[in-house]
């Protein structure tokens, strides 16, 4: 039997009554994840327990390499049982990790399974579960129905084909797929394969005329019903005069390679170039900054990128993301953005600059985006809601996102839910806000919810 009950994370009464009265019955919203648009269409059934919960998984596999595991059971030629059975020894003594949690509520929650995870129990689970996915057909579209999920965005390369998500609109799915328009392809310019990613989008040396073209395909995204973009730099770089970023970009494009400050001038003239056109077509802007990408070389040659070697930078751009957004405001052409931040000693300058942007264009138009990837803990998930609560306002959050590659990673939202509400309810049962449940329930209900929808400007 697991170390989970009922009031898994609530800890006082008033926060079990806003859970399970309020959040727990509130559809799932999730405008940021890397679920793969044609696993979706192909729906196809999945083999056993292994293929559907530790295949392509990085945060897993960076656990298992914390305990020691061999590579061989992470990535390597092992028997999916075996690996199974690797991560549920690592995963027995992983306290406090969110992994330790999120794993057993999605064991509960798609399988009906009560058993702890360890070494121990690995073997039975691995039966368990490989009877009911057999018995059950367990498909992408099973899975994310089964999580009450009305609507989901994926993140989608500029150059991506995007008639997946027309022949997904003709299934009788009961959710919804829109494509997130990411174009960290023109970004990426220190990229050995840069000007390939330029060539396939028909482009010549002129940053008018990559422009153009970028624009051209937003415009192909927005007729799939795209209303937010996806955006990852390590920091935000200053904007130059578009002179100096079309001399560079032509440097480029001639094959020459860029020293490190010659990428970031022309990067932070690119990502002005990409919030001017969100703003245009009224498109939310997703930025994500904090990320030290690819720490590994040796493991990067050998696996490639997006394998659990990465980690939080020290750069955060502060002062750079104020300018470029004072920029963008002086122009009328600030789009609605939210900013995920990795690095926690910034959460509360960031949380800081953006209230100097907000507007009646949107409530809380200037998003300051959950804890995200190794801030998506308990602890981090906590900080975030007291920096939100100090300097902005809880009531406008967007709320949770899964941020995974994973079907069975919607308890995330359940786990932060509880958070939520346990903060909430402490509040309240200290006197420190209203006592009116109704009232707090219905701002949870926003928060779970409503808040992203209206954000977003989605259309249920």
């Amino acid at each position: 039997m697991s170390y989970m009950r009922r009031n898994f994370l609530l800890t006082n009464k008033t926060a079990e009554r806003l859970y399970f009265d309020y959040a727990e019955k509130m559809p799932v919203f999730d405008y940021h994840c890397h679920l793969s648009e044609k696993q979706i269409l192909e729906n196809k059934a999945f083999e056993d327990l292994f293929e559907i919960w530790l295949a392509g998984d990085h945060y897993k596999w960076r656990l298992m390499r914390h305990f020691g595991v061999s590579e061989d059971y992470i990535t390597g030629e092992r028997s999916n049982k075996e690996k199974f059975t690797a991560y549920c020894t690592a995963l027995g003594t992983a306290f406090g990790n969110p992994l330790y949690h999120w794993s057993q509520m999605e064991l509960e929650a798609f399988f009906g399974c009560t058993t702890e995870i360890n070494a121990e129990n690995a073997e039975a689970i691995w039966e368990e579960c490989n009877a009911y996915i057999r018995k059950n057909a367990l498909t992408p579209q099973k899975l994310i129905e089964a999580s009450h999920v009305k609507i989901l965005f994926t993140t989608n390369e500029i150059t991506d084909d995007l008639t997946v998500f027309d022949r997904i609109a003709e299934k009788d799915y009961k959710f919804r797929v829109i494509p997130a328009f990411r174009a960290d392809g023109i970004l990426n310019v220190e990229d050995g394969t840069y000007n390939a990613r330029i060539d396939r989008l028909g482009a010549g040396d002129d940053l008018d005329d990559l422009m153009a073209r970028v624009e051209a395909r937003l415009g192909e995204f927005i007729k799939r019903g795209t209303v937010a973009s996806d955006m990852a730099v390590t920091a935000v770089s200053p904007v130059p005069e578009k002179s100096a970023a079309q001399a560079l970009f032509a440097k480029r494009r001639q094959g020459e390679r860029l020293t490190a400050a010659e990428c970031d001038v022309l990067r932070g003239y690119l990502t002005y170039a990409l919030f001017r056109l969100y703003a245009k077509y009224d498109v939310a802007a997703e930025l994500h900054v904090g990320a030290m990408r690819n720490n590994n070389a040796a493991m990067l040659g050998k696996i490639g990128a997006n394998t659990g070697f990465d980690s939080i930078a020290e750069e955060d751009g502060i002062r750079n993301m104020s300018r470029l957004f004072d920029r963008l405001n002086t122009e009328n052409a600030l789009p609605r953005t939210v900013v995920f931040n990795l690095n926690p000693k910034m959460n509360a300058e960031i949380m800081a600059l953006l209230g100097c942007f907000q507007s009646d264009a949107a409530r809380g138009k200037m998003q300051y985006g959950p804890a995200w990837w190794f801030l998506d803990n308990k602890v981090g998930m906590e900080k975030h809601l007291a920096d939100l609560t100090a300097m902005g306002h809880l009531g406008t959050f967007v709320g949770m996102l899964t941020d995974s590659r994973s079907f069975l990673s919607y308890p995330r939202h359940h786990y932060f839910r509880r958070i939520l509400c346990n903060y909430l309810g402490t509040l309240m049962e200290n006197g420190e806000m209203t006592a009116n449940e109704a009232f707090v329930g219905k701002v949870v209900e926003d928060i779970c919810y409503r808040n992203a929808i209206r954000y977003f400007g989605i259309s249920e």
